[in-house]
């Protein structure tokens, strides 16, 4: 405001000294020696003039910069409070888009449309102020003339602002749908559905097309009127200025072409700001639907500030819990202990809530209702820090990112890479000799997503990240999927070793790792069956003989 304020000045400033020269050197016959003064004023009032819009220019920059920073962090905050059950409702490229495009588009409200509504309120009342002081009726024209422009500017706002959000929901579907498409490229070609997915993807980009060319349509036609309305005021002002100065002659010629200085600069600012009220209009649809989503209900995990004891393992135990998803499956009735060091098997049909119960004991996920304790703490009283930091989870969709096989391993443990640590655990996760056998061995960079791996390649990786870290419990979902059987074994002994300084609990197919846990957990249709060890199932539940039988082929365990 203070340097708006300067720029109003020195435009008033330089318009007097513009009048003035010309005044002495072609009406008063004056020399150039005479207007000298004058034209370094000039030369000054120009200089700060632009000095100050420089900087404006650099605060307004500053502040979209530091808007739009707070903006990520906010929508970072949002989604990684999500549970892992509303995390997978959004698709990765509309999130994406809501990340870079969306918040990219906000920019301009922060460093052209708040700046220029400053200047805009600001130098043309100091301008006006002027006019009227020294003459009155060109001052009246434009206090007639320039209410057109701001009428006409809130009807376009109006209208950019509908179109604008239309156009980022548009962008966020189409950058959605493209993602999927990379994504899932081989899925489509193997189903012969490449020539659909291309014309889903040329529907959706003319969609957003037609979006941005409706953007742009009201913007060109915006600059036009506001053009138009602009010349046509300054040639009514231009006219009555002549009318009084050559027929009524009550008129000097440095009041009537100060006039002529002045009048083009007020319209001008009111011009700049019906372009930044078009592009402002266009920013705050971004911005409203960056804070639609910022208000979207998430289902938060509450978490605490306890922090646990990195001793031992700490003892885990639920009590009637209870979490369904949505409207659909659910666990019912849950009770579950595991004490320090024990090894746990949670067995049971396909969909009968193993891993849900895996996510709420690692805390993706927050039970409905019931107590989870950690060491006697109620879960949402724990530090998540804390927890995170002693805990491991290998999920059947466990992520592997850009960059090299060590970086991969070593990733979320906090400790500093030691090479004799990532061999070592590289060896009891049955990984090691793979990597030996690569070019560059541990330093061989490997696509996101695993890309470039095989799954038995890729879940050794994601267990060797778990051995690295060594924390207090490990959970485990379905650990020896994809593995060779001399792999698998590599792993049962590694997994013997872990259990060891850890509590280990896996969701289990193989027999022998059913049969080696110190505490099986029997689920049926989202609820606790049965718990026990094999000996005390295979007597008691008709359930476990049955499924233990079949995986013998028919023949007794």
């Amino acid at each position: 405001m203070l340097l708006t304020f300067l720029t109003g000045v020195a435009i008033i400033i330089q318009a007097y000294l513009i009048v003035s020269i010309i005044d002495q050197l072609f009406l008063q016959a004056a020399t150039f020696q005479d207007v000298v003064p004058l034209l370094i004023g000039l030369i000054a009032a120009l200089f700060a003039r632009t000095f100050s819009r420089l900087i404006i220019d650099r605060i307004g920059n500053r502040i979209a910069t530091d808007a739009k920073i707070h903006m990520r962090a906010k929508l970072l905050r949002h989604f990684t409070k999500k549970s892992l059950t509303s995390s997978s409702k959004t698709r990765t490229g509309e999130t994406t888009s809501y990340f870079l495009d969306t918040v990219d588009e906000t920019g301009p409200y922060f460093n052209q449309y708040v700046p220029q509504m400053i200047q805009s309120l600001i130098i043309p009342i100091l301008l006006l102020i002027v006019i009227f002081w020294e003459h009155w009726a060109s001052g009246v024209i434009i206090l007639v003339t320039a209410p057109f422009l701001f009428v006409y500017m809130i009807i376009i706002g109006m209208r950019t602002g509908d179109k604008s959000k239309e156009q980022m929901e548009k962008m966020a579907d189409f950058s959605g749908i493209f993602l999927d498409t990379l994504q899932g490229l081989n899925t489509i070609k193997f189903f012969g559905q490449t020539r659909q997915q291309r014309s889903r993807i040329k529907e959706k980009s003319l969609e957003f097309r037609e979006a941005t060319m409706s953007v742009l349509k009201i913007a060109f036609s915006n600059s036009l009127a506001l053009e138009f309305i602009s010349m046509l005021s300054i040639g009514i002002i231009a006219l009555e200025v002549a009318i009084r100065m050559i027929i009524v002659q009550d008129t000097i010629f440095a009041s009537g072409f100060l006039m002529l200085v002045l009048a083009p600069e007020l319209y001008t600012k009111l011009k700049e700001l019906g372009s930044a009220f078009h592009s402002g209009k266009a920013s705050k649809g971004a911005l409203e639907k960056v804070n639609a989503l910022l208000k979207e209900p998430v289902e938060d995990i509450p978490w605490g500030h306890t922090v646990l004891s990195e001793q031992e393992p700490p003892l885990l135990q639920m009590k009637n819990v209870h979490f369904q998803y949505g409207e659909g499956f659910a666990l019912s009735s849950i009770d579950f202990l595991a004490r320090p060091y024990e090894k746990i098997a949670i067995i049971g049909a396909t969909g009968s809530g193993k891993s849900t119960l895996l996510h709420l004991l690692a805390g993706l996920n927050a039970a409905d209702s019931g107590e989870y304790d950690l060491n006697g703490h109620p879960r949402a009283t724990v530090d998540k820090t804390s927890w995170f930091k002693q805990m491991s989870l290998i999920s059947q969709d466990g992520y592997l990112f850009a960059g090299t096989i060590g970086e991969n391993i070593v990733l979320g443990t906090g400790k500093p890479r030691n090479e004799e640590s990532i061999i070592q655990a590289a060896k009891e996760a049955g990984v090691y000799e793979w990597i030996e056998g690569l070019p560059e061995g541990l330093d061989t960079v490997i696509g996101e997503g695993g890309r470039g791996l095989s799954g038995g390649e890729r879940q050794r990786v994601l267990m060797a990240r778990a051995f690295y870290k060594k924390p207090n419990v490990v959970l485990f979902d379905e650990p020896t999927a994809g593995l060779d059987l001399e792999t698998e074994t590599i792993l049962q002994t590694s997994l013997e070793k872990l259990n060891q300084q850890s509590t280990v609990i896996i969701v289990a197919h193989r027999l022998y790792t059913i049969r080696k846990a110190d505490v099986i957990v029997l689920l049926e249709n989202g609820r606790l069956r049965a718990t026990g060890n094999h000996d005390t199932l295979w007597e008691n539940d008709p359930l476990y003989r049955q499924m233990i039988t079949t995986q013998q082929g028919g023949r007794r365990a």
